[in-house]
C-alpha cells in the first residue's frame, strides 16, 4: 500500500505542477478522477482541506444493520475526514446508543464527527433562538456522558431565507439576528472547546463589508453551498463542468473576503451536491482542492450528501424504535 501511495503522490505533484497546461478535457478529468480515489492526503501539503460529508435523518440511517461500519467504509473511499450528523432535539436510548458507535468507529480512523442541527427559524430571538441553544445543551450533555465518544464541534443548517417574507434577491433584513445566533451558539461551543461550522448560501456572500465581516467574525468555519451553477434543462461537457465551477469557486471566494484583512475571520468551505454532478462528484470535489489550495481562506469540500449513496432497498423505514432502559442496558458492550 505504501508503494501505491508514493507513486499517487508523485504523479499527482508532477500533474499539478502542469495544471496550466492541462487540456480541457479528458487529460485534465482523469487526473482529477486520480486524485478523488488517493485522496488529497498523499499530496503532502501541510495542511490537508477538510472533507466533509452530511448524514441527515441519522435516527432512520443508523438503524440498518452494520450502519456505522458502512458509514466508515464510504469515509474511507471517498477520502472524507469529517462527517455532519443530524441529531433530533430528543433521542430515543437506542438511538443515542447508535450515535455513540457511530462516533467510535469515526474516531477509530480519525474521522471527526460533528452534530447537525438544522432550522428555519433560529435567527429569530425569543423562543425560535431558545430552542436551538436547547438543542445544544443537549449535545454538550451528550458528550458530558459519553466521554470518549464524543461530538468534535456542532454543524448548524439554519435556513432563514426558506421563509417567504425573506425570499428574493438582496433581502438580507434577517442577517444581523442570525448572527447574533451564532455568537450564542459559539459562547457555548467556545466553552466547551467544540468547532463550529455554519451552512451558507452565496446569497450572504452579496452583503455589503460590514456585514460580511460580522458574519465571518462570528464564527470559525463557514461551508459555502455551491449549488445549481447551470440550469438543470443545460447540457454541458465535462470539460465545461470543470471549468465553470472553477471559476465560480474561484470568484465566490473573493467575493466572500473582499475588503477584508483581519485573520480571524471563519475559513470557507465548499459545498458541492449529488444532484448537480450525479457519478462526477467526486471529480468536481478534487478540483475545489486542486484549484484553491493555495487560498489562505480556503477550508476544503463538503459532500451532500452520504443519503444520496444509499439505494431504495437499502434505506431502512423511517422509524424510531423505542427500547426500554432495561432493554438497552442488555445491548450494551
Amino acid at each position: 500500500m505504501s508503494v501505491i501511495v508514493c507513486f499517487c503522490s508523485n504523479k499527482i505533484k508532477n500533474s499539478i505542477d502542469r495544471r496550466r497546461s492541462w487540456p480541457k478535457s479528458g487529460g485534465r478529468f482523469a487526473l482529477l478522477l486520480l486524485i478523488a480515489a488517493c485522496g488529497w492526503h498523499a499530496v503532502g501539503a501541510a495542511e490537508a482541506p477538510v472533507h466533509g460529508l452530511w448524514i441527515w435523518q441519522s435516527a432512520t440511517v443508523l438503524q440498518a444493520p452494520q450502519a456505522a461500519q458502512a458509514i466508515r467504509n464510504f469515509c474511507a473511499s471517498a477520502a472524507i475526514t469529517e462527517i455532519y450528523v443530524s441529531v433530533p432535539a430528543h433521542t430515543e436510548p437506542l438511538e443515542e446508543l447508535q450515535l455513540k458507535q457511530l462516533i467510535e468507529r469515526m474516531h477509530e480512523s480519525n474521522v471527526r464527527v460533528e452534530a447537525l442541527l438544522s432550522s428555519t427559524t433560529a435567527d429569530e430571538p425569543g423562543a425560535p433562538r431558545t430552542r436551538l441553544l436547547d438543542h445544544v445543551q443537549t449535545i454538550l450533555q451528550f458528550n458530558r456522558e459519553h466521554v470518549a465518544a464524543r461530538f468534535d464541534g456542532i454543524h448548524l443548517d439554519i435556513e432563514p431565507q426558506q421563509r417567504a417574507e425573506n425570499k428574493g434577491p438582496g433581502n438580507l433584513e434577517f442577517l444581523p439576528g442570525l448572527i447574533d445566533t451564532y455568537r450564542a451558539v459559539r459562547r457555548l461551543t467556545d466553552r466547551a472547546g467544540l468547532s463550529l461550522n455554519v451552512d451558507i448560501p452565496n446569497k450572504f456572500l452579496k452583503a455589503a463589508v460590514e456585514p460580511r465581516r460580522a458574519l465571518l467574525g462570528s464564527v470559525p468555519r463557514v461551508t459555502l453551498m455551491l449549488y445549481e451553477l447551470r440550469n438543470p434543462e443545460e447540457t454541458a461537457t465535462d470539460a465545461q463542468q470543470l471549468d465553470r465551477l472553477e471559476q465560480s469557486s474561484q470568484r465566490f471566494l473573493a467575493m466572500a473576503y473582499a475588503g477584508l484583512e483581519d485573520p480571524r475571520l471563519a475559513r470557507m468551505a465548499i459545498a458541492l451536491r449529488t444532484a448537480d454532478y450525479g457519478s462526477q462528484l467526486p471529480q468536481m470535489l478534487a478540483l475545489l482542492d486542486q484549484v484553491n489550495r493555495d487560498n489562505p481562506h480556503y477550508l476544503g469540500w463538503a459532500r451532500h450528501s452520504y443519503n444520496d449513496t444509499l439505494t431504495v432497498s437499502s434505506r431502512p423505514a423511517a422509524t424510531r424504535i423505542r427500547v426500554a432502559a432495561p432493554q438497552l442496558a442488555a445491548l450494551l458492550p
